[in-house]
């Protein structure tokens, strides 16, 4: 098992202890096939979580295959 895994619908960075549902928005294609990590504190400051449309602050991965 990875040490974490990333939610394909929303990128956000899961806990090796979550398996089967993304916390954040409930999906359920979850990865270890990612690259690129990044944390969004304010995201409505943040060029990047607008690049990104991100709502949320988190840790999003850049990339996910």
């Amino acid at each position: 098992m990875a040490d974490r895994l990333v939610c394909r619908d929303c990128h956000r960075v899961q806990g090796a202890e979550i398996e089967s549902q993304c916390e954040a928005c409930g999906g359920t294609a979850l990865t270890e096939d990612w690259a690129g990590y990044v944390v969004i504190a304010h995201p409505e400051r943040s060029e990047i979580a607008t690049e990104m449309e991100v709502t949320e602050p988190g840790k999003y991965a850049l990339k996910v295959r």
